[in-house]
């Protein structure tokens, strides 16, 4: 009985802080583009910027991680707000279902840099730290000297 009456409190715990809501990256970070998908890739075409998307679930552990410890950073905002529309889009819900199945996400969270034609110049899964993900950009655009 002692069992149980501990278990539960920390079973409710749990619970309680997969549930807390990921933030939206203010400040330094990365800025993701508020809007569809349509728009964001008429914004490309405009100001002739590849697309940075992240596919991820609501669910994914490391994709709150990378929203939490790699999307903030300051020097990954600077890079890819200077050369990507940046986009995310949760792969279970509304347009991120479309565009997961359209280019087959198989797991969570998938890094997509795309050209300006919807073209994908490289894919990647999986949690990233700051520099790395700022190599793969830089590798995405050809620009990994």
């Amino acid at each position: 009985m002692k069992k149980i009456l501990f278990i539960i409190p920390v079973i409710i715990s749990l619970v309680l802080v997969a549930k807390v809501p990921v933030k939206k990256h203010e400040g330094t970070g990365i800025h993701f583009f508020e809007g569809t998908w349509k728009e964001a890739v008429a914004k490309a075409k405009k100001e002739k910027k590849a697309i940075f998307l992240d596919i991820s679930a609501s669910w994914c552990g490391p994709c709150k991680y990378l929203k939490r410890s790699t999307f903030p950073d300051g020097e990954v905002g600077a890079y890819f707000n200077k050369n990507f529309i940046n986009i995310e889009v949760d792969g279970e819900v509304g347009e991120g279902i479309e565009l997961a199945q359209r280019f087959k996400i198989t797991g969570y969270p998938t890094l997509l840099f795309l050209d300006k034609t919807e073209k994908i110049l490289l894919q990647t899964a999986g949690y990233r730290p700051p520099a790395d993900l700022i190599a793969v950009g830089k590798h995405a655009l050809g620009d990994s000297k």
